[in-house]
């Protein structure tokens, strides 16, 4: 069979009973970086010393059909650098073989920084949706931020440091200066660090650099009693008033949830 096995995220000490069990029975592994297995093994003082194979974004489609073959003869563990594979990791498209070839897949539980994040953001936790990660390029990322400014439900994603700030400046500008949200960094490390407040603030606060591992939460969007029209009515009526268009669009969006930025463009095309 096949065995996605969840790895510490950070705190060794999270390794479960059955990771360990499973690393000292393992005849060979399917690894994300083979160099990050070794160190775990040694790290949990495991003598066992299996055949490992390098299973990466850049060669999952060329392998999966080979070690699906494998697992037939024996088990194959399967191992993400941290937390549990498939999730924003390798592995997806290993168990769709998997499962097309009538191979078993079972995993071991363990780690994992979404359901983590989510946990201490301090934000609903009934209902969520994991969105990994936000494209790079700025006018894509936009793009899909702008998709999700509706979405009710909590959103966890993950984010590279260097760009955690320009991430939330494009989360205030499409979900709302105000929105709640939470940057948690180094989780179950050393220096683990929860920020929560509006998107707006964070954006500010990330200016100054961010380190680390990083899960940004976000609130839903709450119900809207303004309607987007009555909405882009208010934002000209401000307009009309004296306020610079993207400051009314801004204050607008504040208090009704809609777009700042869906908010000017529909003002800027009634205007003409």
């Amino acid at each position: 069979m096949i065995i996605l096995a969840a790895t510490p995220i950070g705190n060794l000490g999270d390794a479960s009973t059955r990771l360990v069990e499973a690393l000292e029975a393992a005849t060979v592994i399917a690894a994300e970086d083979t160099r990050t297995t070794q160190r775990l093994l040694a790290a949990l003082g495991i003598e066992n010393r299996p055949r490992l194979i390098a299973f990466h974004d850049h060669n999952e489609k060329a392998k999966a059909a080979e070690l699906v073959e494998l697992a037939r003869d024996e088990d194959l563990l399967v191992l993400s650098d941290a937390g549990m594979p498939t999730v924003s990791d390798p592995g997806f498209g290993l168990v769709a073989a998997a499962a097309e070839a009538g191979v078993t897949v079972t995993a071991i539980p363990g780690p994992s920084a979404v359901l983590t994040a989510l946990a201490v953001s301090g934000l609903p936790t009934d209902r969520f949706t994991f969105e990994g990660f936000v494209p790079r390029k700025p006018g894509d990322r936009s793009s899909a931020l702008r998709a999700l400014a509706a979405e009710r439900r909590t959103m966890v994603f993950f984010e590279a440091p260097a760009r955690v700030a320009a991430t939330l400046a494009d989360m205030a500008e499409e979900f709302g200066a105000q929105r709640r949200a939470a940057v948690c960094r180094e989780l179950t490390k050393l220096h683990e660090e929860v920020v929560r407040g509006a998107l707006a603030e964070l954006a500010e606060w990330a200016q100054g650099g961010v380190r680390g591992e990083v899960v940004i939460v976000v609130a839903g969007a709450e119900a809207r009693a303004v309607a987007f029209p009555d909405a882009v009515t208010q934002v000209l009526e401000l307009v009309r008033s004296g306020t610079r268009l993207k400051d009314a669009a801004a204050e607008v969006s504040a208090h009704t949830g809609h777009s700042s930025r869906e908010l000017y463009q529909a003002a800027l095309a009634v205007r003409g």
